[in-house]
Formats: structure tokens, sequence, C-alpha cells
């Protein structure tokens, strides 16, 4: 008689129990759901990335343009018309010129090391207002294993080295048509890192410096060339960077020169 006239009560606990523990089941499941819905991202909060200050220089300013082949002058007639003398030349700098042919951030050049072993060796009494380093297309073959390693520690070395110069980053350029896509990743690659740093970046490969209307005058794709700038593209490059360099000065007295 007990037992029975307990029944109908243990069934009503049991019903009531279950029922608590599919509501608190219910909530864990909505609780789980909550947490991983993505939240809305805040602006500027995935990366802290610094806009670039007006690029000011002083009248006859002193520069380094540092790179590889492009920057030492190859397939230009003479050496000294090269882009980044011819540059030099237009905006009234006191230039020196480090071009090595066939290097780049991860591979060593013909007659020097890697960018990052040539910038060690760069001389400190030198107090450059701006540093330009242009390139490489050298790296597409062994990129990308260590590239963005290679790069962080070449900048952190370069910025310490000289400390109070503008540092401008001048991306590769095609060599070919159409752009080879380990061109175009390292592009973007700088890019991004120079973003991050606040620091100015020219992107031939965006802008489309080089385009297949005047290929064949800009790059000289002979034997004796091997798809280089000729001597006139060259000077298109200077033009092209001159243009870019005075977009960034807002007003200094480079803008003058370079129109």
């Amino acid at each position: 008689m007990n037992t029975a006239a307990r029944t109908p009560l243990s069934r009503s606990w049991w019903l009531l129990a279950g029922a608590v523990a599919a509501v608190a089941i219910a909530c864990l499941i909505a609780a789980g759901r909550t947490t991983a819905v993505p939240q809305p991202a805040v602006a500027g909060a995935a990366s802290a990335v610094v806009a670039p200050a007006p690029l000011v220089l002083p009248e006859h300013a002193s520069v380094l343009v540092f790179g590889d082949s492009w920057t030492y002058g190859s397939a230009a007639t003479d050496p000294t018309l090269g882009y980044a003398y011819v540059i030099g030349q237009t905006l009234g700098w006191e230039t020196h010129v480090d071009g090595v042919r066939g290097s780049g951030y991860l591979k060593p050049g013909i007659d020097g090391g890697s960018f990052g072993e040539r910038i060690a060796s760069l001389d400190p009494s030198r107090h450059p207002d701006l540093v330009i380093i242009e390139g490489s297309i050298n790296d597409r073959v062994l990129y990308p294993e260590g590239y963005a390693a290679a790069v962080t520690s070449a900048w952190d070395a370069l910025s310490a080295l000289y400390p109070d110069a503008a540092i401008v980053i001048l991306g590769p350029a095609p060599q070919v048509l159409p752009v080879q896509r380990a061109t175009a990743r390292i592009d973007a690659d700088l890019a991004h890192l120079a973003a991050d740093r606040g620091w100015w970046y020219v992107s031939p490969v965006q802008d489309e410096w080089i385009t297949p209307e005047n290929y064949g005058w800009v790059i000289d794709a002979s034997e004796i060339g091997r798809d280089h700038p000729s001597t006139a593209g060259h000077a298109y490059l200077a033009e092209r960077l001159a243009e870019a360099i005075a977009a960034m000065g807002e007003g200094s007295d480079i803008t003058a020169d370079a129109g």
C-alpha cells in the first residue's frame, strides 16, 4: 500500500527532474552556441596599422637606394643610367646606390650577400635622410619558407642602423608578363609588412607600371638585357618612382622638384 501510494508521487518527481534536466541541457547548448558565434571585429583591433607620416626631405637630401640588379642598373647602356641614379639627379638628391645583381632577402647575390647580410655591412657613419629598398624578384624561387622572417630581420637591422632615416619600400616589378604568381605574393607580403611598420610602400605590380602596352620598350627581353629594364625603361621607372615619392610629400620640397 505504501509503495502503491508513493508511485504517482515518484512518477511526478521523475517527470519534474527530467524537465529540469532538459531545460539545463538546453541552456548549456544555447550557451555553447552563443560562445561559438564570431563577435563583430573592433576596427583596428586585428592589427595596429600605422598610417605613414608625410615624407618631408631637406633640400639636396642624402638618399640611399638599396636593391638588386634593377637598382644596380642592369641592361642600361651604362649602369649609371639606371633608375636609382636617374631619380637622384631628377630630384637633386645626394644619392648612394647599393645594388647587387641576383640579391634578395633570401637569395645571395652575384657580387654580394642577401639583403640582410648586405645591410649588416653598410657604413654606420652615413646618415641618410631617406632609404629606398627595392625588390626583389630574385626571392621567388626560394619563397615562401623563411621569407617574412628574413624581411623582418633585414628591416629591423636597417632601422636600427639608420634610426633617423625615412624608409620607403619599393616592391618588385615584373620582369615578364603576366606577373608571376610568386612575384605577386612577394609584393603582397611586403605591402603588409610595410603597413605594419607605418612605412610607405610603392607597388609597381598593383600600380601597373609595366603593361602589355609598354613592356616592349620598358623591358629588354634580349639575351643581353635578360628581362631587365632598358635605358629608356630605367628612365621611365625613375619617373614613376619620383611621382610616387612626390605624392608622399604633401607639400614638401620634393613635390615641386618631382613634377
